[in-house]
């Protein structure tokens, strides 16, 4: 790049004139110096795959816990779940706010925040899945523990989806990082999945759903010895249940605590080398103004807001739509633990896919892939069919999660170069990133719910009324093609392409 030249660099149509450097740097050197090893790679996917390991444990089990095990009633545990989901969104741009504030450490800006909230994670993850011995204030101790963890698990994740951005400078590496954190974060899934599952599964062994309901009369019936049995069989099954939950809690929590010491131990967080030399230093609100007005930024999470919609809308309906509108009840585990094999496998061929033919491309291949299948299982319900899904739903999974991680930090970087005043406001595109795809998912569950209710579902009835079928039918099938084309359609808009990528990083080396 000659001296002096204007580089225009941002699809806005800014222009922007990279000082000079002083002295003459050869790109491979700047590639080479940047360059992460395996090992580092390997320990920063580590660090993250705790998270989803508890997040995958909550999400199937959290709602059957508090019903069968804490025994509260189906209307407090909604609001546990909701409340819960909405103050993490909430608390996701107040941890982004107080990250861009923090001092450099000999550890870094980000680690502290990571390694400081872990051990209060743990706790807090732990008493969520405690049956305290009281039973009135068991709705304040779920509500109170569950926002708690929300908020910890959010002082973890916005630095750690940050970091991302001070492992190297190299977009290249970059994307080799994140593809080895959604290669873990996937599998953190499905271990999550598993762990929970296999650790429990043994106090809920007895608690099946039999073939014919059960009217009170009939129940009323049964001796005397007979009743004193069916209450000696539910005290065990309680305290059976506390007990395994318990330890499936403390297992997952020691794995949080072991991943993120090898994160510590094996990854090294840079300074940001694109600090501009002069002092003046633009206020958070200023900042954040300019964030939330970068077009990149806008059209990006916009589009992955109803694409991660469509999946969530797939994902939370899933065990019902297989239950209740399909007859595949006997089978929806192993279909579960399919797509999620599917999208562990897949992420490394995404990868590939993107550096082969662009990340925008990619993400219009990735996710429109899931559409044909859902629809397919709606109107062809067999199990053949339902594994064939299994599989393709686990390509888009797998790309949903790669490309937004995988995109973000190139808008970081448009931004940075549209902005060279601006440090330190990293933290605002990853937290409301994930403030807008939480509030997203909260939304997509309490609509779906709302619903099913609508149709008429029936709670802990073994047999649906036939609007319900119908209902689920359509959160399966017509609403996530609704959304994934609108989100795909927004993602037409969105103006960073290969060769903007390759002269944003040609400007950024110009500013090392």
């Amino acid at each position: 790049m000659a001296k002096g030249e204007r580089v225009p660099h941002t699809p806005a149509g800014k222009l922007f004139k990279p000082p000079e450097p002083a002295f003459n740097k050869a790109p491979h050197q700047t590639v080479l110096d940047q360059r992460l090893s395996f090992c580092s790679k390997l320990c920063f996917a580590i660090g993250g795959a705790p998270n989803q390991v508890a997040g995958s444990a909550t999400a199937f089990f959290l709602q059957i816990y508090l019903l069968d095990v804490a025994q509260i009633n189906p209307f407090q545990a909604s609001m546990v779940l909701f409340i819960g989901k909405a103050w993490g969104a909430m608390t996701d741009p107040v941890v982004g706010f107080f990250i861009t504030k923090s001092k450099w450490t000999r550890i870094g800006r980000l680690m502290p925040w990571m390694v400081g909230c872990t051990p209060f994670v743990v706790v807090s993850y732990f008493y969520l899945w405690f049956v305290p011995p009281f039973t009135n204030g068991r709705f304040i101790w779920y509500l109170g523990f569950y926002c708690l963890y929300q908020t910890l698990i959010t002082c973890f994740h916005v630095p750690y989806s940050a970091l991302t951005m001070f492992l190297s400078t190299d977009q290249k590496e970059r994307d080799s990082a994140t593809a080895y954190r959604m290669t873990l974060e996937v599998l953190g899934t499905l271990v999550g999945a598993a762990i929970q599952g296999q650790i429990v599964a043994s106090a809920h062994t007895l608690k099946h759903c039999p073939h014919h309901n059960m009217s009170t009369g009939h129940l009323g019936n049964g001796s005397g010895a007979e009743i004193i049995k069916r209450i000696v069989h539910s005290q065990d099954f309680l305290s059976h249940a506390k007990e395994v939950y318990m330890i499936a809690a403390g297992v997952i929590g020691g794995v949080f605590l072991i991943c993120t010491v090898v994160m510590f131990l094996g990854v090294k967080e840079r300074d940001d080398p694109y600090i501009s030399k002069t002092e003046k230093q633009i206020p958070f609100h200023k900042g954040f103004i300019l964030v939330m007005r970068h077009c990149p930024y806008l059209s990006l999470t916009a589009a992955f807001l109803f694409i991660s919609v469509a999946i969530q809308l797939v994902q939370s309906n899933f065990v019902l739509f297989c239950t209740y509108a399909v007859d595949l009840r006997d089978h929806f585990q192993n279909i579960v633990l399919t797509i999620l094999v599917s999208a562990v496998v897949s992420i490394p061929l995404w990868q590939w896919f993107l550096e082969r033919f662009g990340k925008k491309t990619a993400a219009f291949c990735g996710i429109t892939w899931i559409m044909p299948f859902t629809v397919m299982l709606v109107f062809i319900p067999n199990l053949v069919v339902a594994y064939v899904v299994a599989v393709s739903s686990g390509l888009s999974v797998a790309a949903s999660l790669l490309l937004p991680w995988s995109m973000l930090p190139d808008v970081v970087d448009d931004f940075r170069l549209a902005n060279p005043d601006c440090k330190g406001f990293e933290a605002i595109f990853y937290s409301f990133y994930v403030f807008f795809t939480k509030f997203a998912a909260g939304i997509s569950l309490g609509v779906s719910t709302l619903c099913l209710e609508f149709a008429g579902y029936d709670t802990g009835a073994c047999r649906q009324p036939a609007q319900v079928a119908y209902t689920l039918k359509l959160l399966i099938g017509a609403a996530p093609v609704a959304f994934i084309v609108t989100g795909l359609l927004i993602l037409l808009l969105y103006p960073i392409s290969e060769d903007v990528r390759l002269r944003n990083k040609l400007c950024l080396e110009e500013l090392r």
